[in-house]
């Protein structure tokens, strides 16, 4: 049996002429640049992560970047980032001018270890970044405290967490401003590159809306030095359409995170932790173990697709070398890399398929 790591197709399979009216009558609009089809996507989201703002940009890493900008962190201002995440994360801090500085994780829940946070701030601290990884909130409770404390902005990623809780509020609102990516494999995933900022801030929201058209809220009259980065009116319209499924789509991902959870006890695997003030929308169900590359040959031989989420850290990717992080400078981060896992995952990932899955593990360390 082939088992596909996330099955694109089927999604849209699934909603194919909801899909395909939308973006007909977006494309029958004649309006190809703004307009009504993404106000509405922008009013819809904003209303189901219970945020005052979205603004609609071209991708998950302009979301990032032009929030940072929108809060004025520039060049000599550094900011906390998770040291296990995906490098966008960086990037976003990078491109801004200002210096990213890596936590490690939490070994549980892969996501930035709040105690360690205190001890990375320096005078030129302006914000902290929590990656809501793999579809799990971070603990934001402890991280807003520091950052009141210390008067620091909190700019989450939640690229991975569209319709996750925390503490039963749906991640959106809870920092100064969210960042989300709607690259096509995500829970809310668009038909290309998307993304967009929430906030309830309404001065960010303003100045991003700002910096995503070129500094101009009136044709050729610049107010700021802003960039190109807007929400296609033919995405809007396709996320329109997915964002009316999305709770029952993640629904269908728990069910296969429990399946996982309750079909692989017992196997030396390092299974995905909870804690009781998350719920989380398993955008990846990841597990480690130290035979993580015999573990991803053996699943391929029987057809089943895997990933790994993140296979070099961004500390020791060639674009930061220049940061000078010698390998073990950041052990958890450097451990992860060499030992997660992610299992298929997915809305349309079929009980059949999920049973191929958690018997070719079985089999797998029967044998070794």
């Amino acid at each position: 049996m082939d088992v596909p790591f996330l099955d694109l197709a089927a999604g849209y399979n699934e909603l194919q002429a909801e899909i395909e009216s939308a973006v007909l009558r977006s494309l029958r609009s004649g309006q190809y640049i703004g307009g009504s089809e993404v106000e509405a996507f922008e009013e819809a989201f904003a209303r189901y992560v219970r945020a005052a703002h979205c603004v609609g940009v071209a991708s998950g890493l302009d979301a990032l970047r032009l929030a940072l900008l929108a809060m004025d962190i520039g060049p000599g201002d550094e900011v906390i980032v998770p040291s296990h995440t995906y490098i966008a994360t960086w990037l976003a801090v990078s491109m801004c001018g200002a210096t990213p500085v890596p936590v490690e994780p939490l070994n549980l829940t892969f996501n930035i270890d709040p105690s360690k946070i205190e001890s990375a701030l320096t005078t030129r601290t302006r914000a902290i970044i929590p990656v809501h990884l793999y579809g799990q909130p971070a603990d934001l409770e402890s991280i807003l405290a520091i950052a009141r404390q210390h008067g620091l902005r909190v700019l989450e990623d939640g690229a991975q967490a569209h319709g996750s809780r925390y503490r039963g509020r749906r991640i959106g609102s809870h920092g100064d401003a969210v960042a989300w990516s709607f690259y096509p494999g995500k829970n809310l995933g668009a038909l290309g590159d998307a993304g967009a900022v929430t906030t309830q801030d309404e001065a960010i929201a303003r100045r991003l809306r700002l910096l995503r058209n070129y500094g101009s809220q009136a044709k050729y009259i610049n107010d700021i030095k802003g960039v190109n980065s807007r929400l296609d009116p033919v995405q809007a319209a396709a996320l329109s359409v997915k964002l009316k499924y999305l709770d029952a789509w993640n629904a269908r991902r728990a069910a296969c995170a429990d399946g996982y959870a309750a079909a692989l006890q017992g196997l030396p695997l390092t299974l995905p932790a909870c804690p009781a003030s998350a719920e989380p929308v398993w955008h990846l169900y990841v597990v480690r173990t130290a035979v993580r590359n015999d573990l991803q040959r053996a699943l391929a031989a029987k057809g089943i697709g895997t990933l790994v989420h993140y296979p070099i850290p961004p500390h020791r990717q060639a674009a930061y070398a220049d940061a000078g992080r010698s390998v073990g400078s950041l052990p958890i981060a450097e451990r992860m890399a060499d030992e997660v896992l992610s299992l298929p995952m997915g809305p349309q990932l079929s009980p059949e398929q999920q049973y191929w899955v958690i018997d070719a593990l079985r089999d797998f360390f029967k044998e070794a």
